[in-house]
Parts: C-alpha cells; sequence; structure tokens
C-alpha cells in the first residue's frame, strides 16, 4: 500500500494543507472531464443538461459551478397593485439602470435632514423636541421635559397660525400632525410651502419641488418584489412541493380587504421556476417530480410561468399572476434507473436544446488520478471546517480505500472509484477521531479506525452474521414468528438472493 506516492514524484508534500485547491468551482469536480467541458459549454450558450449516473459522482457540483460563468441577473421581477381588479396584479420588469434611476428619484424626494436645534422654537416645539415652558430640547419621545419636570408640550399643540398652514398643506396633500408641521418660507419674491417631518432624532425639511416629486410617487401603484435584482444564480429544487416549484399566493383570513387585510399583490410568492429566472434551476433526482415535470416544461417553452393561489379553500384560490419571467437553465439529473421515468416530451426538450451527460464511477488508478484524489481530499477538509488536514500517508489510506472500492462496487479493475460523497464521510470520521485525539493532523491510526467502523451497514452486517439472510433471520423473534402481522416466517437461509 502506498507504493504510488513511494515512486511517483509529488515534491514535497507532507500533508495536504500543501496541496493547491483550484479557484474555478469546475476545476474541483474529479475524474468528470468531459462533463466539465460540456458543463462550461452549456453554461456560456445557456443549454439545458440532464446528468445521469449514481449518487455522489458530482451531479450537483458540477450544476453548483456552472452558475458561476453565466452572466450575473440583469432584471428585477415585481407584482404590481391593480386598482381596477386586485385579483389580477400587474407584473413590472426593471433593470439594474432603471433601479438606478429610482433610487435617485427617492433620494431627491427624502428632502434635507437638520438638527431640531436648527429650526424656530416654534416647529421644535410642535414636532416635539422643544418644551414650551422652559425651552429645553430634548427627544421627542419623552413628553415629560427633563429639564423642568413640565409637560413639554401646550395643551392646543397649534401655534397662532396653525389653521391657515393646515389650509396651505391640504391644499398640496399634506396634513399637519405631531409628526409632521407645515409652514411657509420666503423664496426670492414668493413665500414656498415648507413641511417639517420628524426623522427619528432628526428633522427633515421638505420644499416645493420636493413634495411635488412624492406627490408623483404616492401615485404610482403599490408594488412587492418577488425576484429581486441581486440574487443567487443556481436554485436548487430537489424535492420541492408544488408550491415551492410553481409559487403561490398565501391566504389571507379577510379575503384582501382594503381596510382589514392584505392586498392580493402582497401575498403572491415566487416559486423556484421564478426565483431561477436568468440563472440554473437544478432538480436531482427529477423523477420524484412525477407529473410536475409538465410544469417544469411548459416554463422551459415559455420561458414564464403563472402564480396562482393553489389551495381551493383559500382565498388566494382567486388571484392568479400572469406572464411572470421564468428564462432559466436546466440541470436535471438522475440515476441510470430512473430515465424511463422523464417525461419523454421534457427529455427531448433537454435534448432539443442541450446535452445528455453520462458520468463516470471511476478513473484508471495513475500518479495523475491520484493526486486529483489528494485535492479531493483537502477540498474536503477546507470546506467541513471542522477537522484537520491529512498527513500524505493517512491520505494514501483513502486512496486504496478508493481503489478497493471500485474494484467491489464498480467492478473495475486498477481504477479509483468516483463515489466520492460516501470517502468524504469516511474523511470526516477519520478527522473527527483526530480531533478527539487533539492532533494537529489526521495520521494513518485515525484512518484505520475510521476503515473499521465507517461502513455501510450491508458490510457490518456481512462481517458480524455472514449475509443478510442470516441476520434477518436471528432478527425475528419466536414471538414475532407467530405473530399475525408475520403471517408467513420467511426462511431467509434459504433464500439465495440473500446470500
Amino acid at each position: 500500500m502506498g507504493s504510488y506516492f513511494i515512486n511517483a514524484d509529488f515534491g514535497s508534500i507532507s500533508d495536504t494543507s500543501q496541496l493547491k485547491i483550484p479557484s474555478n468551482p469546475l476545476e474541483r469536480v474529479i475524474g468528470q472531464d468531459d462533463a466539465v467541458r460540456i458543463a462550461r459549454i452549456a453554461a456560456r450558450q445557456r443549454r439545458h443538461l440532464l446528468l445521469v449516473g449514481p449518487p455522489g459522482v458530482g451531479k450537483s457540483m458540477i450544476a453548483q459551478a456552472m452558475s458561476f460563468f453565466i452572466e450575473r441577473p440583469k432584471e428585477e421581477v415585481r407584482v404590481l397593485h391593480n386598482p381596477e381588479y386586485p385579483e389580477r396584479p400587474f407584473i413590472e420588469i426593471k433593470t439594474a439602470t432603471q433601479i438606478e434611476q429610482e433610487k435617485e428619484e427617492l433620494n431627491a424626494a427624502e428632502g434635507i435632514l437638520i438638527d431640531p436645534e436648527n429650526v424656530s422654537f416654534e416647529i421644535s416645539e410642535r414636532l416635539g423636541f422643544r418644551c414650551t415652558k422652559c425651552g429645553f430640547l430634548s427627544s421627542y419621545n419623552e413628553s415629560i421635559c427633563p429639564s423642568c419636570n413640565q409637560q413639554k408640550t401646550s395643551s392646543t399643540g397649534q401655534g397662532p397660525f396653525g389653521d391657515v398652514f393646515n389650509v396651505i398643506g391640504a391644499a398640496f396633500g399634506v396634513q399637519s400632525s405631531p409628526e409632521k408641521v407645515t409652514s411657509t418660507r420666503k423664496n426670492g419674491d414668493h413665500e414656498e410651502v415648507i413641511v417639517y417631518e420628524r426623522a427619528n432624532d432628526k428633522i427633515r425639511i421638505l420644499d416645493e419641488r420636493t413634495l411635488e416629486k412624492r406627490r408623483k410617487m404616492d401615485k404610482r401603484s403599490p408594488s412587492k418584489v418577488i425576484i429581486p435584482l441581486n440574487r443567487n444564480t443556481f436554485i436548487l429544487a430537489t424535492g420541492a412541493s408544488e408550491t415551492e416549484l410553481l409559487g403561490d399566493v398565501r391566504h389571507d383570513p379577510y379575503g384582501g380587504h382594503p381596510q382589514l387585510g392584505t392586498m392580493p399583490f402582497e401575498r403572491v410568492i415566487a416559486g423556484s421556476v421564478h426565483e431561477a429566472h436568468e440563472g440554473i434551476l437544478f432538480v436531482d433526482e427529477i423523477t420524484h417530480l412525477g407529473e410536475l415535470q409538465r410544469s417544469i416544461l411548459t416554463a422551459m417553452q415559455e420561458r414564464k410561468f403563472p402564480i396562482t393561489g393553489r389551495n381551493p379553500q383559500s382565498a388566494g384560490a382567486s388571484v392568479r399572476v400572469d406572464n411572470v419571467p421564468a428564462n432559466f437553465i436546466l440541470v436535471a439529473a438522475c440515476n441510470m434507473q430512473d430515465l424511463k421515468y422523464i417525461l419523454s416530451p421534457l427529455r427531448s426538450r433537454i435534448v432539443g436544446s442541450g446535452y445528455e451527460i453520462l458520468m463516470e464511477v471511476s478513473i484508471p488508478d495513475t500518479p495523475e488520478n491520484r493526486l486529483k484524489y489528494l485535492q479531493f481530499i483537502a477540498q474536503e477538509i477546507n470546506s467541513d471546517g471542522k477537522i484537520p488536514h491529512m498527513a500524505i500517508e493517512a491520505a494514501n489510506l483513502i486512496v486504496e480505500e478508493g481503489k478497493r472500492r471500485a474494484k467491489i462496487i464498480d467492478h473495475r479493475e486498477n481504477a479509483l472509484t468516483l463515489r466520492l460523497r460516501e470517502l468524504g464521510g469516511l474523511i470526516r470520521a477519520s478527522g473527527d477521531l483526530a480531533v478527539s485525539r487533539e492532533s494537529k493532523l489526521t495520521e494513518v491510526e485515525d484512518v484505520l479506525e475510521a476503515l473499521k467502523t465507517y461502513l455501510p451497514v450491508e458490510e457490518k452486517i456481512n462481517k458480524t452474521y455472514g449475509n443478510l439472510g442470516v441476520a434477518m433471520s436471528s432478527e425475528n423473534t419466536l414471538s414475532q414468528r407467530d405473530d399475525t402481522y408475520y403471517p408467513t416466517f420467511h426462511n431467509y437461509n434459504d433464500d439465495p438472493s440473500y446470500h
């Protein structure tokens, strides 16, 4: 064991911490060169992928790595209130430029922030900052002046010109209140309306131009962002329910009543097919979605998918949002035996605008590939973050275990298995043992002990009982054999399928 490391030139590597891990996430995928090459093309050209192979060979890793090679999203998707028919909200798409313009408009309508001491006594009094008795300034949340211990505001709360200012403010759509005061000031040859409003511990000043901008903004229909511009471009939809995959409209016990309930547009929830817009939708074990594959196919064909309330007993059932964008790259994965359960039209769509890839299950046992195995070990240790790096002699044992599994599981001679997920578990088990010894490195003894304990249950059964048949027979007690729940006791010793 370990002859490759003795004879091959691996430089002065003494432990896995000295190995360089590629910054390119696709280069961290071990042994799947053809799949990685096609994945690069698919990411660049926005093509769909079907990855076929057993668990643990890197399908999800390839899908996630592809998201680093596609362009960042350029659109934000909002649901807009429809005042004429609230149950049919509109869809609004905003580009990054438009969003930036909105922010500038919003900033322009923010007014100027100043300290309460920089406004007139009357304004600071009416906004609750200044005591009307002694003139002391304090937080508007304090109703008792900390200086004179008297009530800060008078009973009227209005200055001598309060009624006049209220009339002027109403003309501009602004009403005076404890949080907001309307006044006037000289601007050249004419007087302009000024609004002072509380902004935490400061006062915001809004002039006529700012008030006009606010009034225009207030006329816009309210909206809700359901797909933000800055979002994750990799969406995992494995095992998703219908609601998670296709979106929904939340229930409102008040039926969306304008005064009591929540408006329909505010209750719309995007599904995974919408969240993956301009990104990647990854579905492992896609056949488990059953008939929901048809919905994915529709979204792929139309590049949009409506959001509706999915519970017929819910108030959301009456709400529907059409034309919600869903332009994604589908990366689907399955095992070979499940290929026949993928809907034919969906598979045809993938083949017609993408690629099908058969994943490798092993690679030749060469010095170059053993070095890739070392890279894999270093990657697993780094991603775990809780176990120490591994001495090169200990790492050699992991490689030898990969060779053993290639022979037993993959039926390949002189090969290294690519079912790396389970090997990752072995690496973590070895590292945990090193941590328990308070060792700075995972050593050979840790891997040897992990190899004894970190075994699939089937292997442990074979070691303990000889075969599964003997184990099953020994587990059934006499009372179980006589129990009606076990109508016929099966003699596993006589069943060749369990040997």
